[in-house]
């Protein structure tokens, strides 16, 4: 699970763009928090179900092959679609898409929370990689484009420690929440997550795309990427 996350976009790239809805001072520990937090569910998610799945496969009566599928539908769907997911960004919004990805990833965590057996756990996860490809390469477009090029540098460092932290902890977490509640907690604890990355974003973080609005998405080279 951790080479998905190693470098979901190109730290050169975004660091050369240039700044397309500057932010005030003010704001910039709000536009970090959300996307720290927002990427956070993704790799927390990444991490601690791992801890989880032999209290989930017992509840659930799952095959060792079922609980294989909990964690890969989730790994591949976020792998596959990490560059569409960027793209969507730049072109309908970065802030609208990546609090799709994060509203979307809650509802997909209600759904594992809730999972009656192990094929609904698998789809539920299937949706979270989904979402987690429009969070993650859109959580690092809102940095590129509220940061000016003087501070990017130490915006995007913070961004990549904190989430680094998180994957660590991910674990802990889940072991944690596993002995002393359930592996559902594992799922539910997105909730709370989700609901403080949709505040900060809507109240704190400007929205951007790019200026030719023109330009159509790549599908087909999003559809070769994904399938490859």
């Amino acid at each position: 699970m951790a080479n998905v996350f190693l470098q979901p976009c190109d730290e050169g790239f975004i660091r050369a763009r240039p700044t397309v809805a500057p932010c005030t001072h003010k704001s910039e520990p709000w536009i970090l928090a959300a996307t720290i937090l927002g990427s956070s569910m993704a790799f927390i998610d990444g991490t601690a179900v791992n801890v989880a799945l032999p209290a989930l496969q017992k509840s659930l009566d799952a095959s060792v092959l079922d609980v294989q599928w909990v964690v890969e539908s989730y790994a591949l769907f976020l792998a596959a679609l990490l560059l569409a997911g960027g793209s969507m960004g730049d072109r309908f919004g970065r802030r609208r898409i990546f609090c799709f990805g994060v509203g979307l990833f809650a509802l997909a965590s209600i759904g594992c929370g809730l999972a009656e057996n192990v094929r609904q756990l698998i789809v539920t996860r299937a949706f979270q990689g989904i979402a987690g490809a429009l969070l993650v390469p859109g959580s690092l477009a809102i940095i590129s484009a509220s940061f000016d090029e003087a501070r990017r540098g130490q915006a995007i460092g913070a961004w990549s420690g904190f989430t680094a932290i998180t994957s660590g902890v991910g674990p802990v977490l889940g072991g944690w929440l596993v002995e002393h509640v359930s592996w559902r907690a594992v799922f539910f604890i997105n909730m709370p997550l989700a609901v403080m990355v949709l505040l900060i974003s809507f109240r704190h973080v400007p929205e951007s795309s790019d200026n030719d609005t023109h330009t159509a998405l790549a599908w087909t080279g999003s559809a070769l990427a994904t399938l490859g």
